[in-house]
């Protein structure tokens, strides 16, 4: 792929100069923008060019492909964003919102040609036998399903309030990006043949996702700059309707005493619920319900591996503590299961919310990934919950999720993914790894600079659990050229390592990173001795801090607070 594509490794040196030029064209892009939606707010009925009754056929293509191309210059893949869109385009009278749903629904057309070829070609031509090369492409099964229904979602926007579902739309295309991109990274160490055929057969799904995410961008740039973004509506639950649970009443579920709370379903190893299983909980749940679902599960260790599916909206599970009600698994890499699958407890429903439970992954730090919990959940919340595994410990995959309160732990990666995350006043603790290894914090996973994607830890107290001496620790490293992390206003233990990031590779870390360290505290938070990388921001002003805070980041004083979850929403 082309050496801007951010789905590969980089060329520092080309990459800084291609960086710098899409830069420039974004610019001019957005000063274009405007004034074609400026045009729309004036006209209100015809944006784009103009042409007489008697003007040429010929001119008004050409205007056609000028304007078009000048739409597509703001991607990272301006000719495959052209060659897709331009056949489709037979008026001079579009919007920018057509040109965006154009290009969402040939990127839907695309990633279904690509899978079918994947999965009805694929496994035949290669003749797959290997079982964690099958468990991989399983779960490319379920990512490509999960991408095209966020690509659906975004086009399910009518028109009049488009504009006020950006961040929503931003979402889903970022989600969809990255569901096609795990994908790929699962089958990295499947045979060469297989891995070159995958790769070659999602690129241009994976370019059209990207070119859609980046129209969308671009008109909010424009919008903005002109001044015209008005009030905007959280748009996430049943095409833009709020949810039922909005009331007064269900915003105290979270404050209720576990033994107390009104639960639609229990769940007790003794016998002394309905269920003897939080699976079997979960299958009582109705489909894509717009009410609140709520589970109690009685303390007691629960072994089980917990899916809670994309068709499950709005459940919330309440244990007696994070100490007391614990799902416990032992699924991971060594043994033969895919990390997108090894989660002890994973969630795709969005609208889900937890409280006072604990969930770990007991394979230890030989198995290498072993994940505990994994969200790809929108609108997600874990409160007071305990998160316990060693490497790759917390998955926040995708989409946008909230942790308050909770105590994670882990050694290597322990927390990482492609989600827009605020992780609040929460423990972080890394533990003693295996002999030779080092402990990472972070591993963010943004393969697109215009994903609404990052991990943003603030307030939390980053502290050991246990002795690591002789164990070097350090605060993140960049999983993809786009990786962005930032922790403001935490306090740091002494055991930080002085130089704070490790590089993924090699010695340095890619110039389109982004890592922030903002108003710290503590003796691992002398930044002195950091490394002298480009990508890491040191001195950031309050304004940009103030843009990985809850309301900003994730738009949390949207939904948290129906929610009922305490939280600080700016610095």
């Amino acid at each position: 792929m082309a050496s801007l594509n951010p789905y590969g490794k980089l060329n520092e040196a080309e990459q800084e100069r291609l960086v710098a030029r899409r830069n420039t064209r974004r610019r001019i892009t957005i000063i274009g923008l405007s004034s074609i939606v400026l045009v729309a707010v004036i006209v209100a009925t015809v944006v784009g060019v103009s042409y007489s009754k008697d003007g040429k056929s010929g001119a008004k293509n050409n205007s056609i492909s000028s304007s078009i191309k000048a739409i597509c210059d703001v991607t990272l893949y301006p000719d495959s964003c052209y060659n897709s869109l331009s056949p489709l385009v037979k008026s001079g009278n579009f919007k920018p919102e057509d040109i965006y749903k154009l290009a969402v629904q040939v990127a839907i057309d695309e990633i279904s040609k690509s899978s079918k070829d994947l999965f009805d070609i694929g496994i035949k031509k290669f003749n797959v036998t290997d079982k964690m090369t099958l468990a991989a492409l399983e779960s490319c099964h379920e990512l490509i399903s999960l991408a095209l229904d966020h690509l659906n979602n975004s086009l399910s926007i009518e028109d009049m309030k488009l504009l006020e579902a950006f961040e929503d739309l931003r979402t889903w295309l970022s989600s969809a990006g990255t569901y096609q991109q795990t994908c790929i990274d699962g089958l990295e160490n499947a045979p060469n043949e297989l891995n070159s055929f995958l790769v070659q057969n999602l690129k241009n799904s994976t370019e059209y996702t990207s070119n859609s995410l980046a129209i969308i961008s671009s008109i909010e740039d424009s919008i903005g700059a002109l001044g015209l973004i008005g009030r905007r509506r959280l748009m996430s639950f049943n095409g833009g309707e709020a949810p039922n649970w909005l009331s007064f009443k269900d915003r105290k579920l979270l404050q209720t005493p576990s033994p107390k709370i009104k639960a639609d379903a229990v769940v007790a190893k003794d016998g002394s619920g309905k269920y003897k299983t939080i699976s079997a909980a979960l299958n009582a749940v109705p489909e894509k319900s717009k009410t609140r679902f709520v589970i109690y599960v009685k303390n007691g260790l629960y072994v089980e591996n917990v899916r809670v599916e994309k068709t499950k909206w709005n459940v919330m599970i309440v244990g007696d503590g994070a100490d007391a009600t614990i799902v416990s698994g032992s699924l991971n890499f060594v043994d033969g299961t895919p990390t997108f699958q090894s989660a002890t407890f994973a969630v795709f429903g969005q609208g889900f919310i937890a409280r006072d439970m604990g969930f770990r992954n007991t394979a230890g730090a030989a198995r290498h990934q072993a994940v505990a919990l994994m969200s790809t959940a929108d609108l997600s919340v874990f409160y007071r919950c305990n998160i316990d595994a060693f490497q790759d410990t917390l998955y926040s995959h995708s989409n946008r999720q909230f942790y308050r309160e909770c105590n994670i732990y882990g050694t290597v990666d322990f927390i990482f993914g492609n989600a827009a995350v605020v992780i609040q006043n929460c423990n972080i603790l890394p533990k003693k790894p295996m002999p030779g290894q080092q402990d990472t914090i972070t591993a963010q996973g943004k393969i697109d600079p215009n994903q609404n994607t990052g991990i943003s830890i603030q307030n939390c107290t980053i502290w050991p659990s246990g002795n690591l001496t002789g164990v070097n620790t350090f605060l993140g490293r960049p999983w993809k050229n786009y990786s962005t992390t930032v922790y403001m206003q935490n306090m740091m233990g002494s055991f930080i390592d002085p130089k704070g990031w490790l590089p993924w590779v090699g010695t340095s870390a890619p110039d389109t990173i982004f890592y922030a360290e903002f108003q710290n505290f503590g003796p691992g938070a002398v930044t002195k001795n950091r490394v002298k990388w480009k990508g890491l921001k040191l001195n950031i002003s309050t304004s940009q801090a103030k843009k990985f805070t809850v309301k900003s980041f994730i738009d949390g004083n949207k939904w948290l607070p129906a929610a009922g979850v305490s939280f600080i929403s700016g610095l």
